[in-house]
């Protein structure tokens, strides 16, 4: 948060340091740090809480300022109304400076290009999570609080009651680097490639699709998959279980194998 200060003003306060109004010679003065503050994320005034149809004004407001997609007010309705929505904001002193909407939604149920996330043996009842936005207040930003709305998510779905979630993903404009880091920083990782996905302002616009796997779900393996699971299979087993392993199978074949080894011999 930007500290905002005049010269009439004795005591500035920024969410990561305090600051104070010092006056000099002939009018001037200069703005000092004292002690830290404790970080917005971590502030009591901070807290979350989900959205109700009282919030459709204030989310359009912020909505129409963060993203270049003008979404229709069913949309808004839905999000602020619909229990099938995961719809999370964070709130300042009353003020709404961020918030998370996601769904989940049956692997059958998807969009064509975004039913390849999961590996076929997955059924098409599978559960998947998608991120519809996340955004937070420019002058909030780089302070923790998407992060904090994205773990509050991820912890949802990860719960004993989702774990039939087994992805988490989201569409991205390929020009939004900073949100593309954002992702790649908490573990996501760039699925596939979506030309033409956006229709902005007249204009088509490249996309990303973004992956979490969770609660056990993976992409289709590829030889190289297959090889690193056999691998981390083989490390796991001590050599004492697998010498032991191999002695039990030699033991079970040769028993098999020596009643008709011996008669063969005897009959020649």
């Amino acid at each position: 948060m930007s500290v905002y200060w005049s010269r009439n003003s004795k005591v500035n306060h920024s969410w990561g340091r305090e600051t104070k109004w010092e006056p000099g010679r002939g009018g001037g003065g200069i703005l000092i740090g004292t002690e830290p503050r404790v970080p917005l994320v971590n502030s009591h005034e901070l807290q979350l809480r989900f959205l109700s149809p009282d919030d459709i004004d204030q989310v359009k407001v912020l909505c129409r300022t963060w993203f270049p997609i003008d979404y229709p007010d069913t949309w808004y309705q839905e999000i602020t109304s619909n229990p099938r929505f995961y719809s999370l904001a964070a709130t300042l002193q009353g003020r709404m400076i961020g918030l998370i909407v996601a769904e989940t939604k049956e692997l059958g149920n998807l969009a064509k290009e975004d039913r390849t996330i999961l590996a076929t043996c997955f059924r098409k009842g599978t559960k998947v999570g998608y991120i519809l936005s996340l955004g937070v207040c420019e002058e909030f930003r780089k302070q923790g609080i998407a992060s904090l709305l994205l773990e509050n998510l991820i912890t949802h779905l990860t719960s004993d009651a989702f774990m039939k979630v087994k992805a988490l993903y989201l569409h991205v404009l390929t020009t939004n680097s900073q949100a593309i880091t954002f992702y790649e920083r908490r573990g996501f990782s760039v699925h596939s490639f979506l030309p033409y996905y956006y229709a902005i302002n007249g204009k088509r616009k490249d996309g990303f699709m973004y992956v979490l796997y969770l609660n056990g779900g993976h992409p289709t393996w590829g030889a190289l998959d297959y090889a690193k699971s056999c691998a981390i299979i083989f490390c796991s087993i001590s050599p004492h279980r697998f010498l032991s392993f191999i002695w039990r199978k030699f033991q079970l074949v040769w028993g098999s194998t020596a009643p008709k080894l011996r008669r063969a011999i005897h009959t020649s």
